[in-house]
């Protein structure tokens, strides 16, 4: 009994020391940091999108609303307003209902310009393009997250003695970090 004590407690000891633990606690850390990037470009993929329909569809309101006005300013100036319109009722008529389509077209105009004089799509725009930058900030975040703790991992199977945990027991390969796209040191240029 006196001479298993001391192997026990060189076993345990040893198998403190091995690694195997923090190499298994150190994948599930990729694993987390792999599903945040995930996670991120699964946001992008949610969101952008929509935002971009909802800038189109006020785009298109914006862009709706001027149309109706040049078309019914180009109606009222199509129509001869003569003094002899007001022995013509289907000429007067004709004219007042050209006036009164640009009527309707400027104030749908109006109220447009009044709620935001600077046009919304504008705004709208501005909205996108921070968006765009945040989730593009965010998958960047999490892709650095993954590469530290890829780092960490690849660490843990490689240092002695967990190396020899490693390739007795787990086998476990190293994981490959994120890395830059072919290209990706020029800069992109920007055309409009």
């Amino acid at each position: 009994m006196k001479k298993l004590l001391p192997i026990a407690v060189i076993a345990a000891v040893v198998l403190t020391g091995c690694g195997y633990n923090t190499m298994q606690e150190n994948e599930e850390a990729v694993l987390a940091a792999w599903g945040d990037v995930e996670s991120a470009y699964q946001r992008r993929n949610d969101l952008i999108p929509n935002l971009v329909e909802t800038v189109k569809g006020y785009a298109k309101h914006e862009a709706d609303t001027l149309t109706a006005v040049t078309e019914a300013r180009a109606k009222v100036g199509s129509i001869q307003a003569g003094k002899d319109i007001l022995n013509d009722p289907a000429n007067f008529a004709k004219f007042q209902q050209a006036q009164g389509e640009l009527s309707g077209a400027l104030s749908r105009l109006m109220v447009v310009v009044e709620r935001y004089p600077d046009l919304k799509a504008n705004q709208n725009f501005m909205d996108l393009q921070n968006q765009l930058e945040g989730t593009e900030n965010r998958i960047n975040v999490a892709r650095v997250r993954y590469n530290e703790a890829v780092k960490v991992f690849n660490t843990s199977i490689r240092i002695f003695p967990n190396n020899l945990t490693n390739s007795i027991f787990l086998k476990l390969e190293r994981r490959e970090p994120f890395k830059a796209e072919e290209g990706a040191k020029t800069a992109p240029k920007v055309k409009f």
